[in-house]
């Protein structure tokens, strides 16, 4: 079995994952609100974490070194989970995933302040491709702009940052260090954003499962992904997590009855055109003696 399609196994399991946590976040969305969907999911992270570095021996590799770095990581990524899980309750979930994809665009304007890396311009066209991109999926104006394109938005740069900062723990953390940091650090996060108001809802026996799935699904998708950029380079496992968009539109379809937009398919391959554009190039780039 060749490398290729066993990263193509594992992408499945990554695309599968992400789908998942979509619709289990809109079942639970109708009794929990972002925050306690984040802390339940946190939870359910801490013990898988704990339980999974137990058995494999890493346990021992969780330390207290740049609980600073850790703190910045985790508080990116909870903003951009939570406002990830209001959006796809307001808007329909191709224009979700379409705009998530802007991700990698992000972080390419933002790597200069945090990793002071240069923007080449291959990666300055390739954010204007995919920014058109964007304006092809909201087409924004007082007319159709809805408050769940805005939160997309705002939800893949905080992705964007998330794994900037998470580029710069793998100098020296490893992976069992850094999902241990990211469970419990955002399980306190949640406790405190949910609690604020002094209620916090508790989950029906209905509900529980759904929360298991997103905390599962969460950790699953990432460990999918990661394995398979392992195995095979992005620009192989870029094409086949973009499978992702025409799938949760047709869940969208058969679900909740959402029609797909053809803006939201033209944008999103520009999206993913900008992106890709700017992997294939790095991926080129002749190596440093």
């Amino acid at each position: 079995m060749s490398d290729t399609f066993k990263a193509a196994l594992w992408m499945s399991g990554a695309i599968f994952s992400f789908t998942s946590m979509a619709v289990a976040g809109r079942a639970v969305s109708l009794e929990l609100d972002t925050f306690e969907i984040m802390m339940y999911r946190s939870f359910v992270g801490v013990i898988i974490v704990l339980c999974v570095a137990r058995a494999t021996g890493t346990h021992t590799q969780i330390n207290r070194d740049r609980l600073g770095l850790h703190f910045i990581r985790n508080i990116s990524h909870f903003a951009g989970q939570n406002l990830w899980f209001y959006s796809i309750t307001v808007i329909p979930l191709a224009q979700v995933f379409a705009l998530e994809f802007t991700s990698p665009l992000w972080a390419i304007l933002l790597a200069p302040l945090i990793l002071g890396e240069r923007i080449t311009p291959v990666g300055a066209l390739a954010a204007i491709v995919g920014f058109a991109g964007i304006l092809v999926v909201a087409r924004p104006s007082p007319e159709t702009f809805e408050i769940g394109q805005l939160t997309a938005a705002l939800a893949a740069i905080g992705f964007a940052l998330s794994a900037l900062f998470t580029r710069r723990l793998t100098r020296t953390a490893t992976i069992t260090c850094i999902l241990f940091y990211l469970t419990v650090m955002q399980a306190a996060f949640g406790l405190i954003s949910a609690g604020i108001d002094g209620d916090i809802a508790l989950p029906s026996a209905a509900s529980v499962p759904w929360l298991v799935l997103i905390g599962c699904a969460g950790l699953l998708a990432h460990f999918c992904l990661t394995s398979a950029l392992r195995l095979a380079p992005a620009t192989v496992v870029m094409p086949i997590d973009f499978i992702r968009l025409p799938l949760i539109a047709v869940v969208g379809v058969l679900l909740y009855d959402e029609p797909i937009d053809i803006f939201v398919v033209l944008g999103a391959l520009m999206i993913f055109g900008g992106n890709y554009l700017n992997i294939w190039t790095q991926t080129r780039r002749p190596k440093s003696a």
